[in-house]
């Protein structure tokens, strides 16, 4: 089953500078080490030291924010759109 992937610029130097790759996976995290193995790096990228998704890296599925549905165990199915977007934070008065 393959799911469309949307690749932020700053992981794009990891996937010859795609911006969309396709995936296979039943669920977010399968998915997660689909990526892994066409990317090399991504997964470190994706998740902390304990699997889970890192604090500055939002995941939406169809436009939904992973972390209000069942996180890496969150259901895919096939043309499914996978977004990830880092965390913006900063800025001055």
């Amino acid at each position: 089953m393959a799911v469309k992937v949307k690749i932020p610029t700053p992981l794009r130097n990891l996937t010859q500078d795609q911006d969309t790759v396709t995936a296979d996976g039943g669920t977010l995290g399968s998915v997660v080490e689909t990526l892994e193995g066409q990317f090399p790096g991504m997964r470190e990228r994706l998740l902390d030291e304990g699997g889970e998704i890192r604090r500055f890296v939002n995941i939406y599925v169809n436009g939904e924010d992973v972390r209000f549905l069942s996180g890496l165990t969150t259901d895919l199915k096939d043309g499914d759109e996978v977004s990830i977007v880092p965390a913006v934070a900063g800025g001055s008065r």
